[in-house]
């Protein structure tokens, strides 16, 4: 906290220019796509994903030839190039953009089963935000979650912003910074929150028996062995991914009562804690991401600083847009077909803006670090800057 963001990044980009593995004299790995595998928006099975077609060809390229210099300039160097079956692109930046935003669109739909929606979004908390879908991991989804932690480091190394929306608690754990108990439990899940904070506050044994008859009238609690009459709940909860799990040996035996009832509050609450850590996960993603850039690098950086240089902002600033905007032969700021355009672009929605993004440069968020931004106009771009405006090709017309 002590070291300003901007200080970080350069000291990051120094280590990441350092890093490097693959030289200009090395021909870049290239993967075949085909686009209609996923037709019609709709992916019939997860292994026709970009995803997951990209995961099983880059699975035989050594990490090492997707460590490459920071891009700059007007065609950079990414990670590896992409050709779509059947289409002519020009120039690999395009195609390479329009992969990692399929793929962030992939990863937070139902075709890949790695991110969950946190429940926080069914009560209009954090709605849209994902964390890692924690349950036990087969060989196959580990694989899948190397990957997704090597695309993140791709990102970084490239300087495109990833669409993606993920809680907070999943780039705590990235970089290593422990969870809170009730800032990042009531963030993911305010239902088990607020479930949790009712038991932790009872004051007598009337309340906590007007309390499991309200949980009985919602189907989790069952009747006390002892008075047939009197609803209780026993040692047991659901997981996020919608499991009975029990929150000790032989859990589901065992009521809750005035005696257990703080015992059974700060169970729930570390199941949650354990789930929102996804050790396994987060180990293979954290595995990923250490083979694309060193780990070290994320002991400086706050988890908002990682979302930033992962993620960019996750909207559009006209202001940083038109100071990386240039006009070529003929064209100035103040002609008037010019300033209608950017007065078009300011009644824009935030949404409609990432469109016009998307359909200028094929990603919806723009870096939120240039270095650009405080040289002239020669100093090295990262594309997509600067954003050019250009006559028209033909004169006929107004």
């Amino acid at each position: 906290g002590l070291i300003f963001y901007d200080t970080k990044v350069t000291v990051m980009n120094r280590v990441l220019n350092a890093t490097v593995q693959r030289t200009a004299d090395h021909a870049a790995p290239e993967i075949t796509l085909d686009p209609l595998e996923i037709v019609g928006g709709e992916i019939r099975s997860s292994e026709n994903s970009y995803f997951c077609q990209a995961a099983r060809q880059l699975g035989c390229v050594p990490s090492s030839q997707l460590c490459v210099k920071l891009a700059s300039g007007g065609d950079p160097t990414y990670a590896f190039n992409i050709r779509f079956t059947g289409e002519e692109v020009h120039g690999t930046s395009g195609s390479f953009r329009h992969f990692l935003w399929q793929v962030c669109k992939e990863l937070q739909s139902s075709s890949l089963s790695l991110l969950l929606l946190c429940p926080s979004s069914a009560v209009n908390k954090n709605k849209g935000k994902y964390i890692l879908t924690p349950s036990p991991i087969t060989y196959a989804e580990e694989q899948l979650f190397h990957f997704f932690g090597q695309l993140l480091g791709i990102a970084i190394r490239a300087d495109v912003p990833l669409p993606l929306d993920l809680l907070p608690s999943f780039w705590k754990t990235l970089v290593g910074e422990p969870l809170d108990p009730d800032v990042d439990l009531q963030e993911a899940d305010i239902l088990t929150y607020n479930y949790v904070k009712k038991f932790e506050n009872i004051s007598d044994e009337t309340e906590l028996e007007a309390l499991c008859a309200e949980i009985a009238s919602q189907h989790l609690a069952t009747e006390s062995p002892d008075c047939p009459n009197k609803p209780c709940c026993k040692f047991t909860y659901l997981s996020l991914t919608g499991e009975e799990v029990e929150l000790c040996p032989r859990g589901r035996h065992i009521p809750v009562g005035w005696e257990n009832k703080d015992v059974y509050a700060a169970a729930i609450r570390s199941l949650r804690m354990r789930e929102l850590q996804t050790p396994e996960c987060m180990t293979a993603v954290r595995a990923g991401l250490g083979s694309i850039i060193p780990l070290q690098l994320l002991t400086t950086l706050t988890p908002l600083e990682m979302e930033l240089r992962t993620c960019g902002l996750p909207y559009i600033n006209l202001e940083f847009l038109k100071a990386h905007t240039m006009y070529q032969v003929g064209l100035m700021e103040t002609d008037q077909h010019i300033e209608f355009f950017w007065s078009a672009l300011e009644v824009f929605t935030q949404e409609e803006l990432c469109k016009f993004i998307k359909f200028a440069c094929n990603q919806e968020r723009i870096p939120f670090t240039c270095p650009c931004k405080d040289g002239g106009p020669d100093t090295a771009h990262v594309p997509p800057y600067p954003m050019k405006i250009a006559p028209p090709d033909g004169a006929a017309g107004t």
